[in-house]
């Protein structure tokens, strides 16, 4: 199966998180989005033990694929992605982003999943620092910033959190994106551009909201006012 691309830096996108979804419409709410013009849909894959949350695995992914051409961005916040990964990607899955938190040589790690064809990530929980992942970001396509606590959806974005992109994008330089994922909507989302993010997944933002459409117009305007 050919893997989706991110799109390439440059551009600001918007990645609706399902996890705020409504399962039992999932495929009417993924037309919802794309149709407004989303590319990326981001996947919250939780195992109840790096998180306290547990959400879906592989089998739900091969479902979503077969509904959407967009880009399956698949947040991988368990404890052991080494093992799980191939799976994701076997289901669908376009992207693979780990937490730093997780893998001892995560370098390597790269280039086990750029062998499966995917396109990779790193992400880093509030309290992890920067420098946990200053050598391995380089080599990936795109830095997930943890605005919030990973495990539920619906919390406040965290100001000091997002400070962190500042410093990454120094290390990763203008062609690896920088995506953040906690309390972002229309309120929050220039403050994260403004610290050097590009992607934005919004969950309760968006599908939290009747009219979805508006809703990523309205986080679209905040992005390019």
């Amino acid at each position: 199966m050919e893997k989706k691309l991110l799109p390439p830096t440059g551009t600001f996108e918007i990645a609706p998180s399902i996890l705020s979804a409504d399962f039992a419409n999932l495929q009417s709410e993924i037309a919802q989005v794309t149709d407004a013009g989303i590319k990326i849909v981001h996947l919250d894959v939780m195992d109840g033990h790096f998180v306290p949350n547990i959400t879906f695995g592989p089998p739900a992914v091969k479902w979503i694929r077969q509904c959407t051409d967009a880009v399956l961005d698949t947040h991988l916040m368990i404890t052991d992605p080494q093992t799980y990964a191939p799976e994701f990607i076997k289901a669908g899955a376009d992207h693979i982003t780990f937490h730093i938190e997780t893998v001892d040589d995560p370098m390597a790690f790269v280039d086990v999943l750029r062998q499966q064809g995917v396109t990779v990530g790193v992400t880093l929980n509030p309290k992890t620092p920067v420098k946990s992942i200053e050598k391995v970001a380089p080599l990936c396509n795109m830095v997930l910033v943890m605005t919030v606590q990973p495990g539920f959806g619906g919390q406040a974005f965290m100001d000091d959190a997002a400070q962190k992109c500042q410093q990454i994008r120094e290390i990763v330089g203008p062609d690896v994106r920088i995506q953040v994922d906690g309390g972002i909507d229309a309120t929050t989302v220039a403050t994260a551009r403004d610290y050097g993010a590009d992607t934005f997944v919004a969950g309760n933002a968006v599908f939290g909201q009747p009219d979805r459409a508006a809703a990523i117009d309205a986080i679209t305007n905040a992005l390019n006012e």
